[in-house]
């Protein structure tokens, strides 16, 4: 999860240097459709050896979402500060909460709709309505929230049925795919030197799928989310060092809450998973 966190932070960076000249949608599209040639391979034995039908229409599903949501994502990047953009990102475990409750029949107990309230008071501190504008940059990164929670839920449910490197290949190969009529409805020819960085945003983003995809597999929750906080500190880092960008101490203040909000749910979640499968001491019998 901690190499994930800096492969993420590592394509932010990259976008931001890109800036707006590409649009968002063509911007996603190359970075896909490069990810699909490195993992040719992966295509290959999957076409001797293909997912069930169950998996592929949960490989859609993800891909659908996460198309719009990368697309939102590469148009905020170029418009609002790198930290700003990490910070609003972390409102998307709180949609997961709703998520998990209305599409998997899960109960919004107490704590869950506190926690879900708390991510929100965070994302106001950041976005501060009434005392700042809210820019069009920071709606769009707030809109990659549900969308990457969807992919995230669908990531979380093949985790048991194929392995990491089956779902990265099926998101790349979807994403590809729904992202290229959005492409095409502003296509601009991109230089040598775009093509270049975003092939290396390629490359990382496709590891850092990966080494999200084998620590959701390798570890509770409860371990993994709160390691996600280090994205807010390498892109505040990278935001002053790389771009001259000033520390938002709102920006920190408001990452600081939802992130807790979000540990705190994961925590709670695990807690109770692991007491309705351990059973009491009276029941336990020598073999």
């Amino acid at each position: 999860m901690v190499v994930s966190t800096l492969m993420f932070v590592a394509v932010t960076g990259i976008v931001r240097y890109l800036g707006s000249n590409l649009p968002a949608a063509e911007s996603a599209f190359i970075r896909y459709g490069m990810g699909l040639l490195l993992l040719l391979p992966l295509y290959w034995r999957m076409i001797k050896n293909p997912p069930s039908t169950q998996v592929f229409k949960l490989g859609a599903i993800r891909g659908f979402a996460h198309a719009f949501g990368v697309t939102l994502w590469f148009y905020a990047m170029a418009r609002i500060p790198i930290a700003e953009v990490t910070a609003i990102g972390y409102v998307t475990p709180i949609f997961i909460t709703i998520g998990a409750a209305i599409f998997l029949g899960e109960k919004l107990r107490m704590r869950r709709i506190m926690g879900v309230l708390a991510g929100l008071l965070g994302a106001l501190i950041i976005l501060r309505p009434g005392f700042n504008e809210i820019s069009i940059g920071q709606l769009a990164q707030l809109g990659t929230a549900p969308l990457f929670a969807t992919s995230y839920l669908m990531t979380k449910s093949m985790t048991g049925k194929i392995d990491s490197r089956t779902i990265v290949a099926l998101l790349t190969l979807f994403c590809t795919l729904f992202l290229f009529p959005m492409a095409l409805i502003d296509w601009q020819t991109p230089t040598l030197h775009e093509l270049f960085w975003l092939f290396i945003t390629a490359l990382c983003a496709t590891f850092g799928h990966y080494a999200m995809t084998k620590a959701l597999a390798a570890a509770p929750i409860s371990v993994t989310q709160p390691i996600t906080f280090l994205q807010l500190v390498w892109a505040s880092l990278l935001g002053i060092l790389v771009f001259n960008e000033a520390v938002d101490p709102y920006v920190i203040l408001g990452g600081t809450v939802i992130v807790a909000a979000a540990s705190f749910i994961s925590h709670r979640e695990s807690k109770l998973a692991k007491a309705s499968i351990t059973p009491p001491a009276s029941a336990v019998k020598l073999q």
